[in-house]
């Protein structure tokens, strides 16, 4: 028989359970976060005092178990942990991409990588990052043609102008999909096809953090500066938060200091910069209250 549990842990535990639950609901205790911080931790990833949580107002997002000091390292993620364009040079698209001419940018090396993943899935090395990568997003590219007529028309006009943009994309980027073909059974017609090239180039717009790589002969000119952070990039965006995040080269890790101090049990946030609505709604899909940045566009009358 198991012992009972003391007076002390049951005040404990119903401290904690009200915190929890006027902050966020824990998600620290489901399977596919366990999953995650198990292969985070099988790359050298050491737990911090973070647990992902649902909160009403942003949604998901990472509460801190302790409190928070100003200037104190809130996460450090291993290069290993990074999906980057070096991953992709280190898979089995190497040579495809070594012998393609003109060279394709680091942007479609990285989208062409996340879609052949999450059709291997199971196989994939990478499963228990992509099994919590949303299924879908909510930026206007992936509206309807109906709701983005409800657009002010600045918005609306920046809105057909980044649809038109990844519709350009994936029309060009085509033929180097269809040189894949011998890694897959299927058609790769049916794998690479539009919806899949926006869930990949949304995952990657929304979710990467910059990270500047040295420029590579196999890629084109476009700058390669996308690096996919599971784990943190389950931080939300406030743009009041105020952090230093970068790659440390002498530790080699994605780092995060924070300049605010938190409490125990609330949400940690980043700042994905001094962005207005516009920007933030056309990038991420979402817009912020209270927003400090904000601003209205209007058009020029001519």
């Amino acid at each position: 028989m198991k012992k009972g549990r003391g007076r002390t842990y049951r005040k404990r535990h119903r401290k904690q359970s009200t915190a929890f639950s006027s902050s966020g609901v824990n998600l620290s205790c489901k399977k596919e976060y366990i999953l995650l911080k198990k292969w985070l931790k099988e790359r050298g990833y050491k737990n911090s005092n973070l647990n992902p949580a649902v909160f009403s107002e942003t949604g998901r997002g990472l509460m801190t178990t302790k409190m928070l000091q100003a200037e104190e390292l809130i996460i450090s993620l291993p290069e290993k942990c990074l999906l980057t364009s070096n991953t992709v040079l280190n898979s089995y698209l190497r040579e495809y991409i070594l012998k393609w001419r003109p060279p394709i940018s680091p942007l479609i090396a990285l989208c062409s990588f996340l879609i052949a993943e999450k059709w291997f899935h199971r196989k994939s090395v990478w499963k228990p990052y992509l099994d919590l990568l949303p299924e879908t997003y909510t930026c206007p590219v992936y509206l309807e043609q109906e709701t983005l007529n409800l657009f002010p028309e600045p918005l609306r006009r920046k809105a057909l102008e980044q649809r038109s943009l990844i519709q350009d994309l994936f029309a060009s980027s085509k033929q180097f999909f269809s040189s894949l073909q011998t890694l897959f059974p299927e058609d790769v017609e049916i794998i690479f096809n539009f919806s899949a090239f926006q869930w990949a180039w949304c995952t990657i717009n929304t979710r990467t953090v910059f990270m500047k790589h040295s420029q590579k002969d196999c890629f084109s000119r476009e700058p390669d500066i996308y690096a996919l952070a599971p784990f943190l990039d389950l931080l939300n965006h406030n743009p009041k938060a105020q952090v230093k995040a970068s790659f440390n080269e002498n530790t080699k890790c994605y780092e995060i200091k924070t300049h605010l101090g938190y409490q125990k049990y609330k949400e940690v946030c980043i700042s994905y910069g001094p962005h207005d609505n516009q920007r933030l709604l056309l990038e991420y899909g979402f817009v912020a209250s209270d927003n400090p940045h904000s601003c209205v566009h209007v058009s020029t009358v001519i």
